[in-house]
């Protein structure tokens, strides 16, 4: 079956098709043809994932999941939550999302964060929303090469290591969009779509 992934970042791709059964065909925004930047304008996690996945869905006839992440800081209230990709300002910038959320926690010493992860999937006339989480902590300075967005700064619950110290392979052992993922494929796999 094919499934196309309402995202621009290679990054999460990359995740993403890590994860996936061979039976299923992800199609990117580009394979679409779409290059329009989908507006994010929800004010939660859930409507900003169902407002991409219908918008493919809608304008280019394809089943459609589509993922929104936000990271949520005890200290912070919350905050950057549904504005963790432009908490800087506009345009997104991930350096500087890191910088002021560094900066905003120094001299807390609750760094108690989580990743939390909502996927929407629309298929025909079905809407779902799948959910994933991870526990951790906000670290003093950054620390590895790799992933992405705030990884260099966020150390999983019982891990010594952050997000961007770890390996593809290791991350998407315990990550919010890998549990998230999990969920959409259950699903899949329980109600056997085709196209």
């Amino acid at each position: 079956m094919e499934l196309v992934f309402a995202t621009h970042n290679p990054n999460k791709i990359r995740e993403i098709q890590q994860v996936l059964p061979p039976h299923i065909t992800l199609l990117t925004l580009e394979d679409i043809g779409c290059r329009t930047e989908i507006p994010e304008t929800a004010d939660s996690l859930e409507g900003n994932a169902l407002l991409k996945a219908s918008f493919v869905l809608e304008n280019y006839g394809y089943p459609c999941f589509a993922d929104d992440t936000g990271l949520e800081v005890d200290a912070l209230d919350g905050a950057p939550g549904v504005f963790s990709a432009r908490y800087a300002g506009t345009p997104k910038n991930e350096a500087a999302n890191t910088e002021k959320l560094l900066k905003e926690l120094q001299g807390k010493t609750n760094r108690q964060a989580r990743f939390t992860t909502v996927i929407a999937l629309c298929y025909g006339d079905e809407t779902y929303l799948f959910r994933g989480e991870v526990e951790g902590e906000i670290t003093e300075a950054p620390k590895g090469e790799k992933g992405f967005g705030y990884d260099p700064v966020f150390r999983p619950a019982g891990f010594d290591k952050t997000f961007a110290e770890l390996t593809l392979e290791e991350k998407n052992q315990i990550s919010h969009r890998a549990r998230a993922v999990a969920e959409l494929l259950e699903h899949l796999g329980k109600k056997q779509y085709k196209n």
